[in-house]
């Protein structure tokens, strides 16, 4: 009955069922932390809500049917005794949804209908169809069956607190279609001469060619290569409200925004094979920068936030995009960047450097990424050396810019600033055996175990030998058999889902295991890059993990950690593929 499916099979507990473009998944996980009984239709449309419950049914009792979820890229199925239903993109904004067996009713998640929330629902004459309009979506959802019987509607037209819903259940034949659409206010009847099967065959092959393009390299050596792109490929939407470009979320859980250092893995991820849309990635927080040039803290469909910021490791990102690009930028993209880039950066030498000091300062953990990290316990408006070591490297790339676009002035200045901030960190910072932390305040300097407080090894070739090579010892007492503790195991203050207080994540990995490479620091770098992809294979791509046994943690479909097992996937397969070349 219905087309083999294709690709990685997942857990739709961990990985929501969506497609590229869309604002929807199909999930049952509803809320942070809160997995509901039955499979819901979650949108991302003026934040993360759940609208439609979607329950299959015995037609022979009404009973909920025993089934179990399974999901392909381009399938999704519940799979009982007595039959099954199928559900696949048709686009964007459409589902399609066939029973052979099972009946299904698909309902308002809430109960209650308030002025303010809740989902109405109604029969639209014009379309023929059962409508369901969300208050805290703003937006609506038309089921429209193609085949069988609508066995059964309540709620129609009711206010306050009712169950909303329909039921559809097979004709004659035992099979049923129906179609489930988000729109805006109408549009014309649905209609389609595309059969189940056809829409479930070009789902496939539209995630197969972004596979091929994303990750042509995989292997064998790399098992979750598919799972990450799919990870990266179905939290992709379309250009709406706030989002100006295409963008990859870091999630299509509770974690659907772009953080504005988030973006750049994902960025780097799909830069060979999909440079547009790699473009897009770094390009989105910049089209938010405001007056003073600081890039928000976080975008989504309808929110900006600009109470923080994010550490400016985007110099260190646009240096390694360029590379990765099939092509140069041209001088009216390269001249873009470089003004956004440049505004960027003034904001750090301008608005967050205290009168008379020579180093930028956080004004809390927020804004370094690692917001409760312990390098922040003494105080949070510090000077540190992880943002005075991406300000250097942000620098050094304008310099290279301007020397590009052909302004020596502008070469020079960046050049001298970024001498003069390295000479600041090691002179202001650097211990003889570790950098330290300061008040913006009152001087005081402390250090901490925190992971932290070695990433100015992300310098790699630029730091002395000697300083790379204590921070590069300090950095494999945080290696466990999983990858990068962010806080020692050994400390007081370790917690196995602290957040950053322990817990591995994806960004420090490849910031360090990069950061260590260029330092020279190969066999610690390769460990690092094999203990992180194994994780990823064993453990999926989680927000963070448990550094000491490496079980999944908080969001579990977490774009940017998808993305950096493929920059690092891609590189093992690449020095692996040189050195076979090299022996023959």
């Amino acid at each position: 009955m219905t087309a083999a499916p294709s690709g990685p099979a997942f857990s739709v507990h961990d990985i929501p069922f969506s497609t590229r473009g869309s604002w929807f998944g199909i999930s049952p996980v509803v809320a942070q932390k809160t997995i509901a009984d039955d499979l819901h239709l979650v949108s991302h449309q003026n934040g993360m809500h759940a609208v439609l419950s979607l329950v299959p049914l015995d037609p022979t009792t009404g009973d909920r049917a025993d089934t179990g979820p399974h999901a392909t890229p381009s399938l999704l199925s519940w799979i009982g005794a007595d039959g099954r239903i199928d559900l696949a993109y048709e686009s964007p904004d459409t589902i399609r949804l066939r029973g052979d067996g099972l009946g299904l009713h698909i309902g308002a998640a809430t109960a209650t209908l308030t002025p303010f929330s809740g989902t109405y629902f109604f029969h639209d004459p014009v379309a023929d169809a059962q409508v369901f309009t969300s208050y805290e979506t703003g937006r609506r959802y038309r089921i429209t069956v193609l085949s069988g019987t609508l066995a059964d509607t309540s709620g129609a037209q009711a206010l306050g607190r009712s169950v909303r819903g329909v039921t559809i259940i097979a004709g004659a034949d035992g099979v049923w279609e129906a179609a489930v659409e988000e729109l805006d206010t109408a549009r014309p009847p649905y209609t389609s001469p595309t059969t189940f099967e056809e829409v479930v065959t070009a789902a496939r092959r539209s995630f197969a060619a972004f596979v091929d393009t994303v990750a042509p390299w995989r292997s064998p050596d790399t098992p979750a290569a598919e799972l990450a792109a799919y990870v990266v490929w179905s939290a992709t939407v379309r250009p709406r409200g706030f989002v100006t470009r295409s963008a990859v979320l870091m999630s299509k859980h509770w974690m659907d925004k772009v953080w504005s250092w988030d973006h750049c893995f994902n960025a780097l991820a799909l830069a060979p094979g999909s440079p547009g849309l790699a473009l897009d990635q770094f390009s989105l927080p910049f089209d938010h920068q405001d007056e003073a040039g600081a890039l928000p803290d976080s975008v989504t469909h309808s929110e900006i936030l600009y109470n923080f910021v994010k550490p400016p490791i985007h110099g260190w990102a646009l240096r390694h995009l360029r590379r990765r690009l099939p092509e140069p930028l041209g001088e009216t993209e390269l001249t873009e960047a470089y003004d956004r880039l440049a505004r960027w950066t003034d904001f750090w030498l301008t608005m967050r450097r205290a009168p008379g000091s020579a180093l930028p300062h956080y004004q809390h953990g927020n804004d370094s990424g690692w917001d409760n990290a312990t390098t922040f316990d003494p105080e949070r408006v510090i000077v540190s050396a992880d943002l005075a070591a991406f300000l250097v490297l942000q620098l050094r790339e304008l310099a290279v810019l301007a020397d590009e676009l052909g302004l020596p002035d502008d070469t020079r200045k960046w050049t001298r600033t970024a001498d003069a901030t390295q000479a600041a960190l090691l002179d202001e910072l650097w211990t003889g055996d570790r950098f330290v932390a300061r008040s913006a305040h009152s001087g005081a300097t402390w250090t901490s175990s925190s992971l932290l407080d070695l990433m100015p090894v992300v310098l790699g070739e630029h730091l002395p030998e000697n300083i790379g090579d204590a921070l590069a010892e300090h950095i494999e007492a945080h290696l466990t058999a999983h990858g990068l503790a962010t806080e020692l195991p050994t400390s007081p203050h370790y917690l196995d889902d602290g957040y950053w207080r322990g817990p591995i994540w994806a960004p420090s990995t490849v910031l360090i295991e990069d950061g260590l490479r260029r330092a020279g620091h190969d066999r610690l770098a390769d460990e690092i890059s094999t203990r992180f992809r194994a994780l990823c294979e064993t453990s999926g791509f989680a927000e963070n993990f448990d550094a000491l046994t490496g079980a999944a943690l908080r969001d579990r479909a977490y774009t940017w950690t998808a993305s950096s097992y493929l920059l690092l996937a891609e590189a093992h397969e690449l020095r692996r593929a040189e050195a076979t070349e090299a022996v023959g």
